[in-house]
């Protein structure tokens, strides 16, 4: 196990390099760079892109020191006619594209490899400690999604599975099927014109995971606080978060009680409860378990992205969303890196709870 361990290991880093270097080169021949940015806020026709550009950031000191004399009407930059040619090379040497791409590629490993992620280039925060802030939201969305999901999946799952063929099953999988076909954000929209201010009810806020007296509630009230916020976009993500697992579950199930041994445990006069419980549910629920790392860290990195824009929740998602608008390079690459990494590691620890869960399962390469 220690030699498999090993080599996944040593995978994840041609594969972490393959990831980083293609979206390098895609971003190359993306249109509208950091420097584009600059330059379309200085000249007002940033719209809403531009003006999303937080202040404070050291685009916008050398912004201030700009001289619109004697510009260089040959720029390669869109929007640069009547630019100073010496403020258009300070912007460059700000974000680093003095330097060709290859450097700035390989520097950028280099640093990535020592979890060096820099500071953004529009907001006066380095990269690391923005991602750790934005955790929470999506930390809350990931894991009570995956546990809901969980718990109504497998009771569901194993329900259809005894009762299969049955009108009970038959109707279960249409609304499995519909609510699996409904998009999230589209049902997001139609929780809010119902129940938060739109044209019907307004029971549920808009914005945030907590109130703006937050802090005055006590613990009770911040519990209550904080489950009031997250009820619509937990809703909007649940509904068709559940339709896989509870097919797998029952899929599985089906496979399990058509083997010898539970004929053989009915034949010795168990009860189905016993049977189902006692020696289904063990080995049924493997490939479910296993794939529990993976399933949160699914929700947690890519269900919440249109939900958080949505309603306004400030969690990974959205600065994910906003940093590729702003062409916040250093962020963007940051969240790529760190995601894939951390989805490389699950990926490992998925394959390792298998062998844990059931020890009859081996990865290591055997010579037959």
């Amino acid at each position: 196990m220690g030699a498999y361990i090993l080599r996944r290991l040593l995978l994840m880093i041609p594969t972490l390099f393959g990831i980083m270097a293609i979206s390098f080169i895609v971003i190359q021949f993306a249109p509208g760079g950091p420097v584009e940015q600059v330059i379309a806020r200085i000249s007002g026709q940033g719209g809403d892109a531009a003006d999303r550009i937080s202040g404070g950031g050291s685009a916008d000191v050398g912004a201030q020191n700009f001289d619109q004399g004697g510009g260089d009407s040959s720029s390669r930059y869109r929007g640069a006619q009547g630019l100073d040619p010496e403020f258009i090379a300070r912007l460059e040497q700000q974000f680093g594209f003095d330097k060709p791409a290859h450097e700035r590629f390989f520097g950028m490993i280099w640093d990535y490899a020592r979890f060096d992620f820099g500071e953004s280039y529009f907001r006066d925060i380095g990269v690391l400690e923005l991602i750790i802030e934005k955790m929470p939201v999506s930390i809350s969305l990931g894991l009570w999604l995956t546990l809901i999901s969980y718990a109504i999946s497998i009771p569901l799952g194993i329900r259809k599975a005894v009762k299969d063929g049955s009108s009970f099953d038959v109707w279960t999988s249409g609304v499995v099927i519909v609510a699996y076909a409904i998009p999230g954000f589209l049902f997001a929209i139609l929780l809010m014109v119902l129940f938060a201010g739109g044209s019907f009810f307004d029971w549920f806020p808009l914005r945030g995971l907590t109130s703006d007296n937050w802090a005055s509630l006590s613990w009770p009230e911040r519990i209550l606080d904080y489950f009031w916020h997250l009820t619509l976009p937990l809703t909007a993500m649940v509904l068709s978060a559940f339709a896989t697992t509870t097919l797998l579950t029952k899929n599985s199930f089906l496979d399990e009680i058509r083997k010898q041994y539970v004929i053989t445990a009915r034949a010795k006069g168990l009860s189905e409860r016993r049977v189902l419980y006692g020696h289904v549910f063990r080995n049924a629920m493997l490939i479910i378990i296993a794939g529990f790392p993976g399933a949160f860290i699914s929700a947690f990195f890519t269900g919440s992205l249109l939900i958080e824009n949505i309603f306004s929740l400030d969690g990974l998602g959205l600065l994910g969303f906003r940093s590729v608008l702003d062409r916040d390079y250093p962020v963007v690459f940051a969240n790529l890196y760190i995601f894939s990494l951390i989805g490389l590691l699950v990926g490992l620890l998925s394959d390792l709870m298998y062998t844990w869960i059931d020890p009859r399962i081996d990865f290591e390469r055997r010579d037959v």
